[in-house]
């Protein structure tokens, strides 16, 4: 066998296992779909409500990190908490370097003079970032149960007298996690599509996995814990960027019992622009697949049964879609090329493809009066889920590294409240992952021509997807970015004296 003979047989290998890997994660969203359907009516029974002198103790953490935009709604919100003072204690943990720290200040002490055992509470370090900053507001309070809220998310203030009885009912429940709502998810496309993937997140693999005894994971948000179950299963870690997702999988390999309420709901903003939905987006990938390095092999050695341990791994392996789709991406021009792509076949990964619109179709439903409009932005979603792949591929391999990640929080506005937020400090500018996006879009239309004039008029259509994936992302961050330039100008341009006559 020639060297090139070699070269052209390694490349068919990488091909193949790419596309098949590409095939079971696809797969396991239609696996993960049937699990729903079998399983979606063993729901918890809800407990009764507790007598306010039966309540226990509950801690309310806000972590917040430059968060000038939404901190008041946040802390307003925790305010309108409808909970025994006196069982009840508020912590902003504020590790801000902006004019947040002032505005919160102001917001706890309004809160405060009001009755609210509520604290500001400043470290003067990032060191953890938000792990860091939850242990050290932990080790502050006695509080039996513990219920953690991001930024951006208002909780309906009976949310505690609804989910603190599940702690009381089941003495071994160490988690509970209610479902993610959105405040923005109409505002543009790129919202619409997020909360399409969320949703299926929230509705279908998260109920699928608890209600049939699968591994799920804590959010990092929206849901409490049990002050127990945190101690004894190690604390919060800041070794990793998803210290929720390692958090929750080190305390169900210890036994304690996790909970998943998809009809209780806090809403949140989705990232409108979008360069904070890659920031977020490098951010998951990079701390699940640090929590895969870190977490895999406790998990293939633990005590649950083969079908168990497959799906954890295939939940915490979920972000290596993106490298793999660069792989086929980029192999299929050279392998069309030389003729030695006649022995593949994408239809696998194109059954595979089932499982996301499955679980958009559920997901909707569930939810949504009007769910079959909704899901007119499903294409949207498709093209984000592959344009993304340039921006987590290189998270992947952040994650797989072991150099430690700076945490970088994703941007929140408000956005309802003017066109002033997009021009604000706060906005990302385009990246240099853009030209590389735009570059390959190119190379897909490419192939995509090649594939057609080679007669796999199939291959050619999912080339033409990766080209408007590639499209929408790269065309997205630099349409966003001239926005917030000529919004800052239009600033500048109106502060000068006498230009607002």
């Amino acid at each position: 066998m020639t060297f090139p003979d070699i070269l052209i047989l390694v490349a068919q290998t990488i091909y193949l296992l790419a596309t098949l890997g590409l095939g079971v994660i696809g797969l396991n969203a239609l696996v993960l779909s049937i699990l729903y359907a079998a399983y979606q009516n063993r729901r918890s029974a809800e407990p009764a409500p507790l007598p306010d002198d039966h309540l226990p103790s509950v801690l309310v953490q806000l972590p917040i990190y430059n968060e000038s935009f939404v901190v008041e709604r946040l802390i307003r919100a925790a305010a309108a908490l409808d909970f025994p003072r006196a069982r009840l204690e508020i912590q902003v943990l504020d590790d801000s370097t902006d004019e947040t720290v002032q505005k919160t200040a102001v917001a706890v002490e309004k809160a405060r003079m009001g009755g609210l055992n509520i604290r500001h509470i400043r470290r003067g370090t990032r060191e953890g970032f938000k792990a860091g900053a939850l242990a050290y507001g932990l080790a502050q309070s006695v509080a039996e149960i513990i219920v953690i809220f991001d930024a951006d998310f208002l909780p309906d203030p009976g949310f505690l007298r609804r989910i603190v009885p599940y702690f009381t009912a089941d003495t071994r429940l160490g988690l509970l996690q209610t479902r993610w709502a959105h405040l923005n998810d109409d505002f543009n496309s790129l919202t619409m599509a997020q909360s399409i993937a969320l949703d299926n997140h929230f509705v279908v693999e998260q109920t699928a996995r608890q209600r049939s005894g699968l591994l799920m994971n804590f959010a990092g948000t929206a849901g409490a814990w049990r002050r127990t179950c945190i101690e004894q299963s190690g604390g919060w870690q800041g070794d990793t960027l998803s210290e929720d997702i390692d958090l929750s999988y080190r305390a169900q390999l210890m036994g304690w019992h996790c909970l998943y309420l998809p009809e209780v709901s806090v809403r949140a903003e989705i990232p409108p622009l979008v360069m904070g939905f890659k920031r977020q987006q490098a951010r998951w990938a990079t701390g699940t697949v640090q929590c895969f390095r870190k977490l895999g092999l406790p998990v293939l050695r633990s005590g649950l049964t083969p079908w168990q341990k497959a799906q954890a791994m295939i939940h915490l392996g979920g972000y290596f879609i993106h490298p793999l789709m660069l792989l086929v991406l980029l192999l299929t021009l050279p392998l069309l090329l030389i003729g030695a792509l006649r022995d593949f076949s994408l239809t696998g990964v194109g059954f595979a493809m089932i499982g996301p619109p499955v679980q958009a179709i559920i997901a909707q439903s569930y939810l949504y009066p009007d769910w079959y409009r909704r899901l007119v932005n499903f294409p949207m979603l498709m093209l984000m889920g592959v344009g993304i792949a340039v921006n987590n591929t290189e998270a992947v391999a952040r994650g797989l590294s072991s150099v430690a990640q700076p945490f970088e929080r994703t941007p929140k506005f408000f956005p309802r409240t003017g066109s002033g937020w997009i021009g604000s400090a706060y906005t990302l500018p385009a990246d240099r992952r853009m030209w590389l996006e735009l570059a390959l879009a190119f190379y897909a239309l490419v192939t995509a021509g090649f594939g057609l004039e080679r007669g796999y008029p199939g291959l050619a259509t999912f080339m033409l997807l990766y080209a408007g994936g590639f499209l929408y992302i790269a065309g997205g961050s630099l349409l966003q970015t001239w926005q917030a330039q000529a919004q800052r100008g239009l600033r500048r341009f109106q502060a000068v004296p006498g230009r607002q006559r």
